[in-house]
């Protein structure tokens, strides 16, 4: 099987971006890493070369062992031994393949062991891993989980926690509970302060927890007495290796099946506190989320490449009346919306990606000293572009890895519903894509804001200003009509809430998603002006289906009166 990281032209299009040299600029903090660390760049360019080794050796792994091993992981599955979790034969040699080539810790310092690569990188990396095991990536992707810790705990806890996840050790975030999903300030999970053992102690339930028996545990806990919201609420980490947790059991899903799932019970367990009391909600998780829905977005992309490969390969080697299906109008068009959609939800993802480095990095500089006012600018330019780019890149790409999924399914016929071809596994592990980490409507109460705000209409305007060429600038007139209909859109939607309390909610998701389409078809015609042959076809595809949303979407808005909000309530 060909390395997933140079069989796709796209990931190394977006590791090339402009932006990556800013990037690498503030990551490496001027290279200072270089004569302490013999594996540390030297300059932008010996950056560069070092990601895309270690984004080869990625590809190679998914390629050569996690894809093989992913039917028999879906079939094996993990399961309660012990009270804890023995995962899936295949999903051992899957962590023992990564972590002897060292990728664990990819985007902590050198300090801590880890390989002090950009988020966009490791964003790369999880798609990969899911495009060869969606449900894998849920257990090696959770590193991320120590970015919160590197960002937020003490100089200690980082030096006892963060070296274990360079070494391989697995994370989880415990957050949700049987009466507290999406609602995290109803958590009531119990942390008391145990004077004489110098601990905190956690006591209660967990449920629905992703790899809830990893090595090290962000805990989501209720530390002020008396409490009933948000605000009594802290971070704190559990570590397995001090006992204290069982796994009740691991939940029987219709998907992503070798992820264990798994309802905790914890008794007595010590833990010791993330940051501040009472933040822990308010702050620490916020963060956290938002690292997990960048997660999934990747994960989200990686499924959708691979269904549209599985579909594409089954199309040309299937034939029907003589020639391959792929030469049937109606399964060249499905192939090619499949296509459009994945590389949307791609560009989606690494520029989201791009924005997070950037307002990451001088958070972290920021700690370190103060920063100029420029830098100061700059962080707060980025940081709006991440809140509102990342319920974005969540929302659209796990949509589209459900559509993706199904049609790559249609393409396979019969044959699809049968579990001979991996498409079926596909179609079960997306169906989960926009549930978790805040379901498809979270992400528009979350983007919302965002489209009243002005954050999208002005990244808009500024795209607009991006040079075109021959090939590209009948599109570009054609997005700012689009533009102007999203305008048209927003105001009236404001003006009519002013008279019905829940007419801007009603219509939330048609003004996201007409922004979203907008933004995604600027950034792909923006790739389509530097490589044409590669882009300018998947571009105009995307935009002519962009359009037809957004006609939608903007003719139910206009045709909508405030008298509809009635109609749908309950």
């Amino acid at each position: 099987m060909a390395n997933f990281y140079l069989d796709n032209k796209d990931l190394q299009y977006h590791l090339g971006h402009p932006l990556m040299k800013r990037i690498i600029e503030l990551k490496e903090r001027n290279f200072a890493d270089a004569t302490e660390f013999d594996y540390a760049p030297q300059d932008a360019d010996d950056a560069l070369d070092s990601y895309k080794r270690v984004l080869e050796i990625v590809g190679d792994i998914c390629a050569e062992v996690i894809a093989p091993n992913a039917e028999g992981v879906d079939h094996e599955g993990p399961r309660v031994v012990n009270d804890h979790v023995e995962y899936a034969s295949g999903t051992v040699r899957n962590m023992e393949a990564l972590n002897e080539a060292g990728l664990g810790g990819m985007t902590l310092p050198r300090r801590f062991d880890g390989l002090n690569m950009p988020v966009t990188c490791f964003a790369m990396a999880n798609e990969m891993v899911a495009r060869a095991d969606t449900g894998f990536e849920n257990i090696w992707g959770l590193q991320d989980c120590a970015e919160t810790i590197n960002e937020f705990a003490t100089e200690e806890i980082k030096a006892r926690f963060l070296p274990r996840v360079s070494a391989g050790e697995t994370c989880a975030m415990d957050l949700t509970e049987p009466d507290a999903g999406s609602d995290l300030g109803a958590v009531m999970l119990k942390a008391t302060w145990d004077e004489a053992a110098g601990v905190w102690r956690l006591n209660g339930c967990k449920r629905f927890i992703t790899n809830g028996d990893g090595d090290i545990s962000l805990v989501l806990a209720r530390t002020e007495e008396g409490t009933k919201d948000a605000r009594g609420l802290s971070m704190l980490i559990y570590d397995k290796r001090d006992g204290g947790v069982k796994v009740r059991r691991i939940e029987n899903k219709l998907g992503i099946k070798g992820s264990p799932t798994c309802e905790l019970v914890f008794n007595n367990a010590p833990a010791v506190l993330v940051g501040d009391r009472k933040m822990g909600l308010i702050k620490y998780v916020m963060s956290l989320m938002n690292a997990a829905r960048l997660g999934i977005a990747a994960q989200s992309t990686g499924l959708s490449e691979a269904a549209y490969r599985e579909a594409l390969k089954y199309a040309n080697e299937r034939e029907q009346f003589g020639k391959p299906i792929a030469k049937f109008a109606a399964v060249a068009e499905m192939l090619k919306n499949m296509e459009a959609k994945t590389l949307a939800s791609r560009a989606m993802l690494y520029e989201t990606a791009r924005f997070v480095d950037i307002y990451k990095q001088l958070t972290h500089i920021s700690h370190e000293r103060s920063l100029e006012a420029e830098e100061r600018q700059e962080m707060k330019f980025y940081n709006r572009l991440a809140d509102g780019f990342t319920p974005l890149a969540k929302l659209f790409s796990s949509e589209y890895a459900n559509e993706v999924a199904y049609d790559s399914i249609q393409i396979h016929g019969g044959s699809g519903y049968m579990k001979d071809y991996a498409c079926e596994r596909l179609y079960r592990d997306a169906r989960i894509l926009n549930i978790y980490e805040g379901t498809s409507q979270l992400q528009v109460v979350a983007a919302i804001n965002h489209v009243t705000k002005g954050t999208y209409l002005e990244q808009i305007l500024r795209y607009e200003e991006n040079p075109r060429t021959e090939a590209t600038q009948p599109l570009a007139e054609r997005l700012v009509e689009l533009r102007k209909m999203y305008e048209a859109a927003v105001e009236r939607v404001e003006a009519l809430d002013k008279e019905t309390q829940g007419y801007k909610d009603f219509h939330a998701r048609r003004l996201v998603e007409i922004a979203g389409y907008i933004i995604m078809s600027h950034i792909m015609l923006r790739q389509a002006g530097e490589l044409e042959e590669d882009y300018l076809n998947p571009t105009k595809i995307f935009i002519k289906y962009a359009t037809k949303k957004i006609n939608e979407a903007a003719s139910y808005i206009n045709d909508s009166e405030t008298s509809d909000v009635e109609l749908f309530r309950h």
